[in-house]
C-alpha cells in the first residue's frame, strides 16, 4: 500500500490553494477520496471550468510529474501507450545482415527501440505522477477499452518484453466535456466529479488571487459581467482563464472601473466569435450590471 498524497480534506484545500487553485469542499473531498482509495477521478463539465488546471495544480501541490495524454478522434494505442522505433529497428537489421535473425530480433525488440507514450510513461515512473487523460470524450469508444485495461490493473503487456506493472500507481485524472456519453464500464472504475463555473464570490477570489493589484470593486464588476455573458446562449461562454485574462487586460489598460467603452473595446479577450459579440451587444445590460442599484 503506497503512501497517500494527502492526509485530510483540509490539507487538499490548503495545498491546492498554495498551487494557485481554490478548491471547494466538494472538490477537495473527491480528490482526497480518489487519492485514499487509489481510484481514477473522472472530472466532467463544460469547457473552461478548470478541469485541466486541477490536474496541473495537483501535480504542483504534490511535487509530482504531470504526464498528459491529450485525446482526439482517431487516437490509438501507438499514440497513447507505446510504439516501436521502426526507423531505428530497420537500421539495426540492415547493419546486422550477417547475424542470425533470432539474435537480431531479440535486439531490435528491446528497451533501446521502445518509444513509451503517456500511459506507459506514467506507469513506469517510480516517482509520484499525476496522469492527466484530457478530453476523454473526444477519443473513440475503442480507446476506452484500452483505458479499462490499463487503469484496471495499472499494468501493460508488451508482447516482446512481457508485462510491465506500475512501480508506483499514478494519480489518474480523466476529463470530459460531455460531448458524448462515456461507457458505464469506464465510469464504474472512477470516482466522479462535476465541475461547473464557480459561484461569483469564488470566481472573484480566483481572479484577485491570479491578478495581484486588481481593484476589488473592479473585480466585482468583471465577475458580474462575465456571469451575465454565461447566462446567454453563446457559442462559447467565457472560461475562468478568460476572466483572468480580462482582469490582466484591464490592469494593463490602467482601468480602475468598468464602463461601456472599456467593455466594448476589450470584449474580444473573453468572447471569441463574432456572433457572440453581436448577441452581447444586443442583450447585455451594462447599465444594470455596472450599477446594480439601477432599476
Amino acid at each position: 500500500m503506497q503512501e497517500p498524497l494527502f492526509g485530510s480534506v483540509d490539507e487538499v484545500v490548503e495545498r491546492l490553494a498554495g498551487a494557485g487553485y481554490l478548491a471547494s469542499t466538494a472538490v477537495a473531498t473527491t480528490v482526497f477520496l480518489a487519492d485514499r482509495l487509489g481510484k481514477p477521478l473522472l472530472v466532467e463539465g463544460p469547457a473552461g471550468v478548470g478541469k485541466t488546471e486541477l490536474a496541473r495544480a495537483l501535480a504542483t501541490a504534490t511535487d509530482s510529474e504531470l504526464v498528459r495524454l491529450q485525446c482526439y478522434e482517431g487516437i490509438d494505442e501507438s499514440r497513447a501507450l507505446y510504439e516501436w522505433n521502426h526507423a531505428k529497428q530497420l537500421l539495426r537489421i540492415t547493419a546486422a545482415r550477417d547475424e542470425g535473425w533470432r539474435e537480431t530480433r531479440d535486439h531490435v525488440f528491446s528497451e533501446e527501440f521502445l518509444l513509451p507514450r503517456p500511459l506507459l510513461t506514467a506507469i513506469r515512473n517510480p516517482e509520484p505522477t499525476v496522469l492527466l487523460i484530457d478530453e476523454t470524450d473526444k477519443a473513440d469508444v475503442e480507446m476506452e477499452g484500452l483505458l479499462l485495461e490499463v487503469l484496471g490493473d495499472f499494468q501493460v503487456t508488451v508482447p516482446e518484453l512481457g508485462t510491465i506493472t506500475a512501480a508506483r500507481r499514478p494519480f489518474v485524472l480523466l476529463t470530459s466535456n460531455a460531448t458524448r456519453e462515456l461507457s458505464e464500464a469506464l465510469k464504474r472504475r472512477c470516482l466522479f466529479l462535476h465541475l461547473d463555473f464557480p459561484a461569483p464570490d469564488l470566481e472573484r477570489d480566483i481572479v484577485t488571487m491570479q491578478v495581484p493589484g486588481l481593484d476589488a470593486a473592479l473585480a466585482e464588476s468583471l465577475v458580474r459581467v462575465v456571469g451575465a455573458l454565461r447566462e446567454m446562449d453563446l457559442r462559447k461562454a467565457p472560461s475562468i482563464a478568460e476572466s483572468v485574462d480580462w482582469a490582466r487586460t484591464l490592469l494593463a489598460l490602467g482601468a480602475d472601473s468598468l464602463d461601456e467603452d472599456i467593455v466594448e473595446s476589450s470584449l474580444g479577450v473573453i468572447l471569441k466569435y463574432q456572433s457572440d459579440h453581436r448577441k452581447a451587444a444586443a442583450e447585455l445590460r451594462l447599465d444594470q450590471l455596472l450599477d446594480p442599484a439601477s432599476p
